[in-house]
């Protein structure tokens, strides 16, 4: 009876520290809410919507009628469209586009060779058995959107006379770009990249203030003349260095090991990194300048890991996900990092092509070093 006595009291005095401990307790309900939503909601493997651009070469009645037919099955939104193949396939490399409807000039002609309708006017030639009637150009280094889209060039189509018909051939060819051979590993690996760094980065800085309170070298820093920005500067300069060598290892690595092609500039990749590296350590000094001990700032990097990996890209694609939840990703270093480092190393983009995120970068970087400075000489006060 006394030992239960005494395992009641340490309970108690346990659930008394989790009551007072706001944020451990806020943690204990939020990360199965989270978990719970992201996955219920957020998480979408039957990927809709995907844009797509067009190059009509005929612009003909049937044309429009064969895209409103794509555009029915709502797997693809056709966002652009582009007056030669060379500025639609730019267009997929810079990302505006994860493919591009190629219809011939002579569309018309093919349609009437059809063997669906030539069998009208007598059998069809062999040359006519092996003619669709356009092309879908893939960005393949996403195979799972290079896997949606693929399954668009079976569909059936109305012939111009409002029939739907189901052709004995392929309707669209296809051609995969950058990733023909569709290895899931040549899209892995850049994407593993910005999880690896967002978990270090976030970790080693998150913990950065608190362990100097913990330390005991808070008095002696607010002694010195150092400004709060220069502090944080200070903070994330070392691993500003380990987070390169982190990219070095696992880049060069999965292209000797794993034969990932690297056709981007290097000093481009390296550029991309840098500005991400430093908007995911900033976004650790914000949370430990909120934390009050090392283990709530490993809570609530919990908090930033979690929608980092399931919502930026890396695990299930970004045109699968509800709108709101595209929303929350677009707040996330690591979807515009994902971004970037896909397109540099897999589609051979400049830096200026993915211009938008790498600003976006940059003015998180700013932005979060303000933020975490201000909120330390807040806590000075």
């Amino acid at each position: 009876m006394k030992g239960l006595s005494r395992i009641g009291a340490i309970t108690s005095k346990e659930l008394r520290q989790l009551k007072r401990d706001r944020l451990t307790f806020g943690m204990v309900v939020m990360i199965p809410l989270i978990q719970l939503l992201l996955f219920g909601f957020a998480i979408n493997t039957n990927i809709r919507h995907i844009p797509v651009g067009l190059v009509d070469l005929t612009q003909s009645g049937f044309s429009r009628v064969l895209v409103e037919s794509i555009r029915a099955t709502q797997v693809v939104d056709f966002e652009d469209e582009y007056s030669s193949t060379a500025e639609a396939e730019h267009a997929i490399t810079r990302g505006d586009v994860r493919a591009v409807l190629v219809l011939p000039h002579d569309l018309s002609k093919r349609l009437s060779r059809h063997p669906l309708l030539a069998r009208e006017i007598g059998m069809p030639t062999k040359d006519d058995m092996h003619r669709a009637l356009g092309q879908w150009l893939v960005d393949g280094s996403d195979t799972m959107i290079a896997s949606a889209i693929g399954r668009l060039t079976n569909m059936p189509f109305e012939d111009g006379r409002g029939i739907l018909t189901q052709a004995p051939m392929k309707t669209f060819e296809i051609v995969y770009y950058f990733n023909p051979e569709q290895r899931s590993v040549v899209n892995t690996l850049p994407g593993l990249i910005a999880i690896i760094l967002t978990m270090t980065m976030i970790l080693f800085t998150s913990a950065a203030i608190v362990r100097e309170k913990e330390r005991g070298n808070m008095e002696l820093l607010i002694t010195t003349p150092m400004r709060s920005i220069e502090l944080m500067i200070g903070k994330i300069v070392p691993y500003v260095a380990i987070g390169l060598i982190q990219l070095v290892i696992v880049l060069g690595l999965g292209h000797l090991v794993f034969n990932v092609p690297i056709r981007g500039d290097i000093s481009d990749i390296f550029l991309a990194s840098l500005l991400f590296i430093c908007a995911s350590l900033t976004l650790g000094l914000i949370i430990s300048t909120i934390a009050k001990s090392q283990l709530q700032s490993m809570q609530m990097t919990v908090f930033i890991l979690l929608p980092s990996i399931l919502l930026s890209g890396f695990m299930f694609p970004y045109e699968g996900m509800p709108v709101p939840a595209q929303w929350i990703a677009e707040a996330l270093p690591a979807t515009h990092f994902m971004r970037m480092i896909r397109a540099i190393v897999l589609r051979e983009a400049n830096i200026s092509d993915v211009g938008g995120d790498a600003l976006w970068l940059v003015g998180f970087t700013l932005a979060g070093l303000l933020i975490a400075s201000l909120r330390f000489k807040k806590r000075l006060d």
